[in-house]
């Protein structure tokens, strides 16, 4: 049979597999180790050889999937996830939160902003979307609605910031992205740190904007004095000496990123110390957390690995890049596309498997096009971030229902979405045209 057709055969195999609610792991990896023995027991104008297919296929599995997991820049993986969850069970996220609270809330929808800053700052330390959401809900949604936030506003703030994770540097899907386009690291982290910041200011100038003309959405809670403000100060730190450990560490040159996040996780769990609040309870919890999501997201990676491998050995990758590089349509209409393709999958699917199903056949199309990869990369993130609070299915939405239980119905949250979707679209079209802001920070630094 066509390799092509074998490989347009296991991509339709693939979603079917994931819409029965198979785990994406099991389904890359399945549907790759299967499609390597067919693909290659089955070459074309030739009898089906199931030995030889089998043989090439589990010589593929016994080497490529561990070589891959075993590379040193993987390590940042767990180290980054570590950083986070002593972070958040040190409690320098309630930190920040009540510093962003302390400081905004004397502006229209203060507290909403203050929930957009501390998911942004926590972003810095933990990597991860859903983690911001879950974290940032069980502090910042109770006390909007204690001061009678409309719940619609309270809850999809929080919903949709906590996306940053995924953005703001350092983040999971950058490093797992860059090691899959094998494009820099580095270059990638720094690279998402100015969208990342343009996204939160777009969320808070809007809610800015619709708290001053319906303050009722928003009701004015008591103001802080300049005391509480100053003493407020003093959380923030533990949370920026991270930051700049890890990020200042790639600006500078002085260590890769995988030696950045040895030195964030380490330094994440020293701070704890220092300010004594290291606890047996929650250095088990944190530990158990990582263990878990490392374990999780490295599962996914090696099914994507083998998945890869298929998608080779079909060519289909570069039969889709001619094919898309043959139409009549500017390299933005094809972009375009892809982006409805991104946020459709975001709906019922996470960000790793969207991102680790389609880089094989999308990254050869956008390198076609003349687009910059590094560009490009934080350009799929936030694609992501869309589809990961786009009804019917953001993940991210039902993590906070998850959070907030039955005071705050389904359908309010998605309300409530509605005009952060409306701001990431804005975020996004600025990106695009724009992609000098992308780019400015890592040529500034790598030139």
């Amino acid at each position: 049979m066509d390799p092509i057709s074998l490989g347009i055969i296991g991509l339709v195999l693939l979603l079917v597999l994931i819409f029965l609610n198979v785990p994406i792991g099991f389904c890359l990896g399945l549907v790759g180790f299967a499609g390597l023995i067919v693909v290659v027991g089955w070459p074309r104008g030739a009898a089906f050889d199931f030995e030889r297919g089998w043989n090439a296929a589990w010589a593929y599995l016994s080497f490529e999937p561990f070589s891959f997991i075993a590379s040193f820049p993987l390590v940042a993986v767990p180290l980054f996830l570590f950083m986070g969850y002593v972070a958040f069970h040190a409690g320098f996220t309630r930190d920040i939160y009540y510093a962003a609270r302390v400081w905004l809330s004397r502006l229209p929808g203060g507290l909403a902003m203050a929930s957009v800053a501390g998911c942004a700052m926590f972003a810095a330390v933990s990597g991860s979307s859903l983690a911001t959401a879950a974290a940032m809900g069980k502090l910042a949604v109770p006390e909007m609605l204690r001061y009678k936030y409309d719940k619609g506003l309270a809850t999809g703030v929080v919903a949709a910031s906590g996306t940053l994770g995924s953005l703001i540097p350092p983040s999971i899907l950058m490093v797992l992205y860059g090691i899959f386009t094998e494009q820099s690291v580095g270059k990638l982290l720094i690279a998402g740190f100015i969208p990342g910041v343009l996204s939160a200011a777009i969320y808070m100038a809007m809610i800015w904007v619709r708290c001053a003309i319906s303050p009722q959405l928003a009701p004015l809670p008591e103001q802080a004095n300049w005391l509480e403000k100053v003493r407020a100060i003093k959380g923030v730190w533990s949370i920026v000496v991270l930051f700049l450990i890890v990020m200042g560490g790639i600006y500078l040159g002085i260590v890769t990123p995988t030696e950045a996040a040895a030195m964030g996780a380490a330094g994440a769990w020293v701070l704890a110390f220092l300010a004594r609040r290291v606890t047996r309870e929650g250095a088990r919890s944190a530990i158990g957390e990582t263990v878990l999501q490392t374990a999780s997201i490295f599962a996914v990676v090696l099914g994507a690995k083998i998945f890869v491998g298929f998608i080779a050995v079909t060519g289909l990758s570069g039969v889709l890049s001619d094919w898309a590089a043959g139409l009549d349509l500017p390299p933005i209409a094809i972009l375009l596309a892809l982006s409805l393709v991104y946020i459709l999958l975001g709906t019922f699917m996470d960000p790793l498997g969207i991102m680790l199903l389609t880089l094989p056949v999308v990254t050869p199309v956008i390198e076609n096009l003349g687009y910059d990869l590094i560009w490009f990369g934080v350009i799929m993130i936030k694609f992501l971030e869309i589809g990961l609070i786009t009804p019917p299915v953001g993940l991210n939405v039902f993590v906070l229902k998850g959070v907030v239980g039955d005071s705050v119905k389904l359908e309010t949250i998605f309300k409530g979405i509605l005009w952060f979707l409306a701001m990431d679209v804005v975020t996004l079209v600025i990106l695009i045209v724009f992609p000098e802001i992308t780019l400015w920070l890592p040529n500034q630094i790598w030139n």
